[in-house]
């Protein structure tokens, strides 16, 4: 049976990871606004990338302390699977 401690490294690690992704899902999402041909979308797309970079630079920090807790550099591979969920085709929603 892992610790109580590995399991709390363990849910920190996949928080931070979760909030990676959600923070990428939503940078790309906003970069896909600033092709809006409507003005007030693309001041709140630039608004909302400026909002994700202050984000993510937090989550750098997130990461720099798992690693220093659990001894793994996870830097550099803390983003291997975001490349799967941006390459993964949008959702089908059912037909109104």
């Amino acid at each position: 049976m892992e610790s109580k401690e590995q399991l709390l490294l363990e849910l920190l690690g996949l928080t931070a990871r979760s909030l990676t992704h959600l923070t990428a899902s939503v940078t790309t999402m906003s970069f896909e606004l600033l092709r809006s041909d409507d003005q007030m979308t693309r001041a709140a797309g630039r608004h909302m990338v400026d909002r994700m970079a202050t984000i993510s630079a937090g989550l750098d920090e997130h990461w720099r302390l798992i690693g220093e807790l659990t001894g793994v550099d996870v830097g550099h591979g803390a983003f291997e699977n975001l490349q799967e969920i941006q390459h993964q085709a949008p959702p089908r929603l059912p037909p109104n």
